[in-house]
Order: structure tokens, then sequence, then C-alpha cells
């Protein structure tokens, strides 16, 4: 405390701000993503085992952290919007390390059940902490505006009206970029109840999703051994696919020994679904030979590796990537079957024309259709990504068209449902449009998804989080004619 201090408060002595470690991970967790753009699924598992290793962080703080972190990632809009309306200074005035702290703040009183008072006690105890007492104060007056009302009252306030502009009125609701609830809702087709729904199941936190790679696990040892640790009940079946698995209460997949030994893996059920469909497509001829011509970070490729080998097939994984083909690698090591990891490029590939009966092209996107998963995707990702990716996206499946054989089958797939990224690439190649016409045809691939409802008019699949609970995958199948 400075003499100066002192002099105006003879009588408070100074006391220090109260270390929390959970915020303070969670304020670390953040500045991560935001100086180094790291994604919030990759720095939290760290953060969270050195806390636990320094003892006193239990599996509630685990749970408190993680909250904190993914909340205030998703809700990062919204909150931007009420923090400016509460703030003295426009936004981009404030230091980023105390928007930080602030955006938190926000998550806590508007979206938790954590108490006002205690909401804005802990985050100012975590500003002096991690800012000092000036900018404290800073934060204590934006924190108590923005406690004076709730959620919707803030909303009625800051958000655009519907009638005037209904994609910034859902931007601001729903917390995503103007552009992205524009693309998303072009996609869905129209209507408001789509979008919203579509826009609502974005912000809501994803199951963690189970695969029991064939031959190598089942699902019921799976849900056995979760139900051992986690209790009866936690561990559910897969909607659509017979190899998944659904945590009910979240859980942590590297407690099982089946996953940590690859024999299962996390994947999300769209993912499956995708290479079940490949598998099931009806084919003319030879089915020894199949590809997964961008197979990083490699849960397609052990999946489809395992049903390759069901019939006696042999699966080739190439990624261009040396150390995503070494992901590939270790998730098929003791496939049942033959496997072969390359790494290599798919838009120059080192096999000859016509050398496969079935080839996977996950082809490189913006990501669109994952931002449950990876919420701070959204305030990354600019419509100049969609060019960036386009020529890839192209050369890839027009080279997974030369790599099959004719009557062979090629599934492309993307985790975006981006029109940019999904039917005009495949209209795109089929047409010759910016490269040579490959002769192919589409074939219908909704009968291959038994019991999934609401796939569309087809022949094309889209998957959605608001309607199949999965990641918004999409799927085509083209079959080589000549």
């Amino acid at each position: 405390m400075t003499e100066q201090s002192r002099r105006r408060h003879p009588g408070k002595p100074y006391r220090r701000p109260r270390k929390d470690p959970v915020r303070i991970l969670a304020f670390e967790a953040l500045r991560a993503v935001d100086e180094r753009d790291a994604y919030a699924n990759l720095v939290l598992p760290p953060l969270l085992r050195e806390a636990r290793a320094k003892g006193g962080f239990d599996d509630r703080d685990a749970a408190l952290a993680t909250e904190l972190v993914y909340g205030t990632l998703r809700g990062q809009g919204t909150y931007d919007a009420v923090i400016a309306a509460c703030a003295d200074r426009p936004l981009r005035e404030v230091d980023p390390p105390v928007l930080d702290v602030l955006s938190l703040g926000a998550h806590q009183l508007l979206s938790t059940r954590i108490p006002s008072h205690a909401a804005v006690s802990a985050t100012v105890e975590l500003a002096r902490v991690v800012l000092g007492d000036g900018r404290a104060k800073f934060v204590n007056a934006v924190l108590r505006r923005i406690a004076a009302d709730d959620l919707d009252g803030w909303l009625a306030r800051v958000a655009p009206d519907w009638e005037e502009d209904p994609e910034d009125h859902l931007a601001v609701v729903h917390s995503h970029p103007r552009w992205i609830v524009s693309a998303l809702w072009d996609s869905l087709g129209g209507g408001r109840a789509g979008i919203e729904d579509l826009l609502a199941a974005d912000n809501e936190r994803p199951e963690v999703t189970l695969v029991a790679r064939p031959g190598r696990s089942t699902p019921g040892e799976l849900r056995q051994a979760a139900e051992e640790l986690a209790g009866e009940g936690t561990a559910l079946p897969g909607r659509w696919s017979p190899y998944a698995v659904r945590l009910s209460e979240g859980g942590e997949p590297g407690a099982l020994e089946a996953v940590r030994e690859d024999r299962a893996g996390v994947q999300d059920e769209g993912s499956q679904l995708v290479a079940l469909a490949l598998a099931a497509a009806p084919l003319e001829g030879s089915d020894r030979h199949w590809l997964d011509g961008c197979a990083g970070p490699g849960g397609k490729a052990a999946l489809l590796g395992a049903l390759a080998a069901e019939r006696g097939a042999t699966l080739v994984a190439a990624e261009k990537q040396p150390h995503r083909a070494r992901l590939v690698a270790r998730a098929l090591a003791g496939n049942p079957g033959p496997y072969q990891v390359v790494t290599a490029d798919g838009t120059r590939p080192p096999w000859r024309p016509g050398s496969f009966d079935r080839v996977l092209v996950d082809v490189p996107c913006t990501g669109l259709g994952a931002l449950r998963r990876r919420p701070e995707a959204r305030w990354r990702r600019r419509p100049a990504d969609l060019d960036g990716f386009a020529p890839l996206q192209r050369g890839l499946l027009r080279k997974a068209l030369e790599s099959v054989r004719p009557g062979g089958v090629v599934g492309y797939a993307t985790c975006s449902p981006h029109l940019a990224e999904t039917r005009a690439v495949v209209d795109d190649v089929l047409k010759g449009r910016g490269g040579p016409a490959v002769e192919a045809e589409l074939l219908d691939a909704r009968p291959l998804l038994p019991g999934v409802p609401a796939l569309g008019e087809g022949p094309d699949i889209q998957l959605w989080p608001h309607l199949h609970g999965t990641d918004a995958m999409y799927l085509a199948l083209l079959r080589r004619v000549s």
C-alpha cells in the first residue's frame, strides 16, 4: 500500500487479495486461448492435471473451472454486448486481460447459479490478483452494473430487434458472429425455429461419446467399465451408431482401460456414422482395398480399419502432416486386420489411379459443425477462410475420385454445414468447374443410416446438433462410373 493511500485511509490496513485457484486457472486458460490462439480442449486438461498434482483441487473444482472456461467462450458475444453497455469506455479500449476477467464475471452473474454477491466478490478478488488493485476497481464497477439485471433483462436491452435485423438479433442472443448465423440459416433452408434451435444447441455442453472399435472392444464392455467408475446409468447406448456409448455424466474417458489401450476412442457419433455409411455403400466388384485420404488424427481411420478387417480388406491411412500421421498409427495399432499408414499429400497421392475400392476424404474445413466442442473457433473464423479451404477441398475430392476404381465409392465428408464447403464442392467437381470433370454419380446416402431421422431430401446427408445430437457432419457418397 502506498504512503498516499495510507494517508487517505489511515485506519484501514491493506488486505492482500484472496487467491482462488479455480478462477485463476480459468483466467489462465482464457489468456492462452486469446494470446496463443490455443484451443481450450488442449490447454485446459494439462492445467487441471497440474492443479490436481499440487493438491487441494478436487473434482468439483475441476468441473467449475471447466464450466467457467467453456461457458465464457461460448457466451463471449453476448457478454461483450452487455459489458459494452455497462463500461464507461469502448471495448476496444479495454485491455484483453481485463476483458477476460469481466467476461468470467458476466458468465457467473448471467448464466450460472452462483449468487450475485459471490460472483462479484470472487471476480473482483481475481482481478486484484491478476490485474492489480487499480483495474480491479473498474472490474468491480462494471460487474455491479451487470448484476442489476438478469440475462433476459439484458438481452431485451442490448439485442437488436428481431423485426429490424433478425441476424443481428440472433447473433447477440445466441452469441455467434453474424456471418456464421447467416451461413447456418442458409444451410438449414430458412425458418426461425430451426435456426434458433441450432444456435441454442451450439451453446450446450456436448456429451462425451465413445466408439468401441470392432474386434478390439465392444459397447457392452465400455458401458460396464464406465458404470463401474461413475455409477449405474451413467453410460448409455449411442442414439444411432451400434458402436457408440454416451457418458451422460461427462466422465473421464482416459480412466477406461479400453481407451488407454486405443481399443476404443472418443468420437462423436456423427463421425462414426460417416465411416459406417461409407462401409455400407453398395459396391460393384471387389472390396479389398480401402483408403482414408485425410486420416489425421485417426478416429475414422481406426473405425474404418476395424470394419475393413471384418471383411478381409486392407486400409491405407494417408495423412500429410507427420505428427498427425503418428497419431493415426497409434490409433490403428493393434487393428485386427492389415493396414498401412503413409505420410502423403492427398492432392498429390503416391498411389496409382484406380487403386482403391472405397475412399474417404474428410477434408480440412472451417469446423463450423463442431462449435459445441470448440466454442472459440466461432470468434476466430472469418468468411475469407472459406476461400482458403476451397481449392484444397476440391483438389482432395478430385484426387479421391481418381484414386477409386470404376464402380468404387468415394465418401466426401466435412465437419461444416456451410454450403460453400459441402454441396458447392461436390457440384463443382462433378461439373468440372475449376478443374477436369470426373465421371461419377451421387448415391443416396440416407438408406445407409437406418433409423436416423430428418436426413432431408438427399442424396447427400447433413447431420445437425439440434436434430441428431451430433456434430454438423456432412456426407456425400459418389460412385466412379468410368
